[in-house]
């Protein structure tokens, strides 16, 4: 923080601000506007300070990283070609030193165990109106496998951690959600075959390196904690009360107890990262045995919600480490950019290779069928539900970043009736409800390769007729219609679906992709808008329909437009919105003489 208030991107704020929902609505508008980290020194309530959007742009990111973040990189190279060492030994000189910090050391004392409190004099930071209590928004919660104990095999990540509210103990319980595929699952699991508790530590703030690497996609076998004594520049240190899990020494705060393995209480709502509440499930309890916290302790928080959000940074820096080592983990895949805007795991867009039959004189999917496949039994892209994946050789210099692009790349050469590959009833993610119920839902893989095969339209075609109650047709990108569409009704969807396939004209083949919405005007009034709708509100199986659909030996394929329902249905989980109470005491604060004057608009 000191070196970040040096170089002009921190900016303390010593009016008094609320916790609850205040400072989430003044973390997320500086955010927007790409403004500085915040420094809380009054938060309502509480005796600790707060600091929020550390991570809040790339460059800042990089910065606090700047005297090993080369060294990573190397890092990853050396993982992808052992041989560059010997090649260039100046190059990677510094990489092998920074090898050296990966390892822990344990020490004989801890900061973070100089004090002593409850949970309850912890920051109660409440992000949406209606989440369920006060959470922990940049936990990072560690593990070690009940068969093999050692910081070797443990788990640090990211999960959420509910302070407040609900059925929990006052103090004595917290509430611990993780999703599935992630490591503490696995500790989980061997706890309760084991019939033990599964002991937990949830440390937070410290530094930066750790939170960074509670987020990492790390393969299995490499530990968080090494990771973190990489980025960070030098060893992690543990400090291990006898009978105990180690506790990070520098951590600004730390929760340590227990989870019982036949026990769980009701968990949320939490307004979450696909920009919906995620609703009340059951969720490990954690059993508090202490809160411990280091002298002049500093809460760091985040606030999640519809993307782009602080935690969008987190993604671009893992894309930047872990980018190149794609291709060395998937033969033929040449990247993969899972879609912040859509929420990430909704949306995977990838470019592979094609080059099973390189003779053949009518290219289509093979090989990309392969990598679909690779790809969804790669750890969390597993949860991925829309799979867009198209052949390198077709135009090699396709920016799989630049979305207008892909979507314009692969519209023009998908065939409905055959590049269509749907997985039902499989796993998607715990936080998206557009699917059969909690972690349950679809999958569809479109594979595209070959010549362009059609033109896409750049405008609305002039004779284009629609059934009552469909309007406002609007062009997403070129090729793709959004059509608003009568409010979604179980028990009518058939008959409006079937109307509007027969009344609708004008659709041809230089518009084969359809998306009916509600409000056709606000998810084309931006590229996220069109994204953010589309693949949030869709469940393959159930809503992706078609003009002139088929099933022939169990595959199914459209000869016309594909139709995707994007409406809001009666299980979705409801979106966020501000309370506007607290939207006017930030403007008022945001005003000329206000603390926040300059920050926000």
């Amino acid at each position: 923080m000191d070196d970040l208030a040096r170089h002009g991107w921190l900016v303390r704020i010593d009016a008094e601000v609320d916790p609850r929902l205040e400072v989430a609505e003044i973390q997320r508008r500086v955010y927007q506007s790409g403004g500085p980290a915040l420094y809380f020194s009054r938060p309502k309530g509480s005796r600790f300070p707060l600091v929020s959007n550390l991570f809040g742009t790339l460059d800042r990111a990089r910065f606090i990283f700047r005297d090993t973040f080369e060294q990573v990189r190397r890092l990853v190279d050396l993982k992808i070609d052992p041989t560059r060492a010997a090649k260039s030994p100046l190059k990677y000189a510094a990489a092998l030193r920074g090898a050296w910090n990966m390892r822990p050391k344990f020490v004989a004392r801890a900061a973070v165990m100089r004090h002593e409190t409850t949970v309850d004099q912890l920051p109660q930071i409440v992000c949406w109106p209606d989440d369920g209590g006060a959470f922990v928004t940049l936990p990072q919660v560690y593990t070690e496998h009940p068969d093999q104990p050692g910081w070797r095999h443990s788990n640090l990540g990211m999960y959420r951690v509910q302070l407040s509210g609900g059925e929990y103990a006052r103090n004595r319980e917290v509430g611990l959600h993780y999703q599935i595929h992630r490591g503490i699952g696995v500790h989980h699991a061997a706890a309760i075959r084991r019939g033990e508790r599964l002991r937990v530590n949830v440390f937070v703030g410290g530094p930066p390196a750790m939170a960074v690497s509670a987020v990492m996609p790390l393969p299995e076998g490499l530990s968080e904690l090494a990771f973190a004594g990489a980025l960070g520049g030098r060893r992690v240190p543990l400090y291990a009360p006898p009978g105990q899990l180690p506790i990070h020494a520098e951590a600004d705060f730390v929760i340590t107890g227990y989870i019982d393995p036949s026990r769980t209480l009701p968990e949320g709502p939490f307004g979450d990262h696909l920009g919906y509440y995620a609703r009340i499930h059951d969720f490990p309890v954690l059993t508090v045995e202490h809160v411990y916290h280091r002298e002049g302790a500093i809460w760091p928080f985040t606030v999640v919600g519809r993307p782009p959000q602080e935690d969008t940074t987190f993604g671009q820096l893992i894309h930047e480490i872990t980018g190149p080592i794609i291709p060395t983990v998937l033969p033929g895949v040449k990247a993969v950019h899972a879609v912040d805007a859509a929420g990430v795991h909704p949306l995977l867009l990838a470019i592979g290779s094609e080059r099973y039959v390189p003779y053949a004189t009518r290219r289509q999917p093979q090989e990309l069928l392969t990598q679909a496949n690779a790809i969804l039994g790669q750890g969390q892209m597993s949860l991925a539900k829309y799979l867009l994946i198209v052949a390198n050789e077709d135009q090699p210099e396709l920016d799989i970043h630049d979305i207008p692009a892909f979507f314009r790349h692969l519209l023009e050469r998908v065939d409905w009736s055959t590049d269509l590959h749907f997985q039902t009833r499989t796993t998607i993610d715990t936080l998206d409800y557009s699917g059969t119920g909690l972690n349950a839902g679809s999958k569809i893989v479109i594979a595209a390769a070959g010549p362009a095969r059609r033109a896409l339209a750049t405008s609305l075609p002039s004779n284009l007729s629609l059934p009552d109650g469909f309007s406002d047709p609007r062009l997403a990108l070129p090729g793709v219609v959004l059509i608003s569409a009568p409010k979604f009704v179980p028990s009518e969807n058939v008959l409006a679906l079937t109307r509007f396939y027969e009344a609708a004209r004008g659709l041809d083949d230089c518009y084969p992709l359809v998306v009916l919405v509600d409000d056709s005007e606000f998810a084309a009034r931006t590229l996220n808008n069109f994204l953010w709708v589309t693949f949030t509100r869709s469940n393959p199986a159930a809503d992706v329909q078609g003009v002139g659909s088929f099933v022939e030996q169990k595959h199914w394929g459209c000869r016309g437009p594909l139709v995707i329902d994007a409406r809001i249905k009666p299980h979705h989980a409801p979106p966020l919105v501000e309370d506007p109470e607290v939207t006017k005491r930030v403007d008022a604060m945001a005003a000329r003489g206000g603390p926040l004057y300059g920050l926000i608009e």
